[in-house]
């Protein structure tokens, strides 16, 4: 028997039949890393984006320990989008399917408040939501933390770029100081060295290789000398290569304007995301994408995080990211499951950035023409 079998777990029996049911038979490397130490109680901070199965992780852990029979909020769970409260409420009740009478409730800005409080007069086990529409909840009374023992910050870094800080402050007060703390976040920037430290008791880190597997995605790079001909290679690739989805990566949310501008110009059927989008418009652009209605979304980092596409095509970088860390971030949204899947790059010959990209992916980046 592997290390790594999800029957090595000290759980539930139901949870690990459940799991063998749902065709979890190996843990992925961030749940064999963290889910020992999270079932041992402690506090984790764990490297883990979308599709690295941090979801199992974190939700086997809070699951675990849950007595069903107090019907009071003893797990929560907060995320920076409703798009990634809607996936992880959508696991956890996967996870959670041999454990009868379980309430997985989520409570997210952009949806009406007044169900949400009837909701709440139910009770549930546990929440799911975004900073913002808990903090509100908690400023007018309808919802309590007390009996919260573990607490989940699922993608912490863009939480915090998007300014939730204050409101994260505001909801670790109202809850008992003797929790479970589990914080994942993609980056380690500063602010989440001291946000760690100000809340969580001794966390373990853990940290897991997130390099790109080079034998599924087709990298592939462009030198371009200005701005037009680098919607000129742009169109050239989406017309050589005709993917039916595509996300292009920008910098600036300027650009992601802009370039959908000269996209839909062209023919090309494209939406941009980025962070000024209502949440609104926002749904129905995924919604759009999912469908394939729209087989071109161009988007910033932030906007694209949290997002969940199984079968994407292709990736642009319409420039080079100003981290490495945040190339491999990109372009590992394709290419998954063993799915083969494109990735090209346009850049302007900056030999700092290719360098430093060279020396982190330790690789020799050659351009191509087109």
């Amino acid at each position: 028997m592997s290390q790594t079998d999800f029957s090595t777990l000290k759980m539930q029996p139901d949870l690990l039949k459940n799991l063998a049911s749902l065709g979890y038979d190996q843990m992925t490397p961030i749940q064999a890393e963290s889910l020992p130490l999270i079932l041992d109680g402690k506090d984790v901070i764990a490297q883990g984006k979308t599709g690295s199965g941090k979801t199992a992780a974190f939700g086997l852990g809070l699951l675990e320990k849950l007595d069903v029979e107090r019907l009071q909020v003893q797990s929560l769970v907060l995320c920076p989008t409703r798009e990634l409260a809607d996936q992880v409420t959508k696991e956890l009740r996967r996870l959670a399917r041999s454990i009868a009478n379980i309430k997985v409730l989520t409570l997210c800005g952009g949806m009406p408040f007044g169900p949400q409080v009837g909701s709440l007069e139910y009770g549930a086990h546990i929440i799911v939501g975004t900073p913002g529409r808990i903090e509100d909840h908690l400023s007018r009374g309808t919802l309590k933390l007390d009996h919260v023992n573990t607490l989940v910050l699922d993608e912490a870094d863009r939480m915090l770029d998007m300014g939730f800080q204050a409101s994260l402050d505001a909801i670790v007060n109202q809850i008992p100081k003797w929790r479970q703390t589990l914080l994942f976040s993609a980056t380690f920037p500063d602010q989440i060295k001291v946000i760690s430290k100000r809340i969580m008791l001794k966390p373990v880190m853990v940290e897991v290789e997130a390099r790109h597997d080079k034998t599924t995605i087709s990298q592939h790079f462009y030198k371009v000398v200005d701005q037009k001909q680098c919607l000129t290679a742009l169109r050239l690739l989406l017309l050589q290569h005709r993917p039916d989805s595509t996300v292009v990566f920008c910098n600036t949310k300027v650009e992601t304007l802009e370039i959908t501008d000269e996209l839909v110009k062209s023919g090309f059927s494209a939406l941009a995301l980025n962070g000024d989008l209502e949440q609104w418009d926002r749904d129905q652009t995924m919604v759009r994408f999912a469908n394939k209605s729209v087989s071109v979304l161009v988007a910033t980092d932030v906007a694209a995080r949290g997002l969940d596409i199984d079968a994407l095509d292709a990736v642009v970088n319409y420039q080079l990211p100003h981290e490495p860390e945040t190339y491999v971030h990109r372009i590992g949204r394709t290419g998954r499951a063993g799915s083969t899947g494109m990735a090209f790059t346009l850049h302007n010959g900056s030999e700092y950035k290719l360098t430093m990209l060279a020396d982190y992916l330790e690789t020799k980046i050659d351009s191509e023409a087109l």
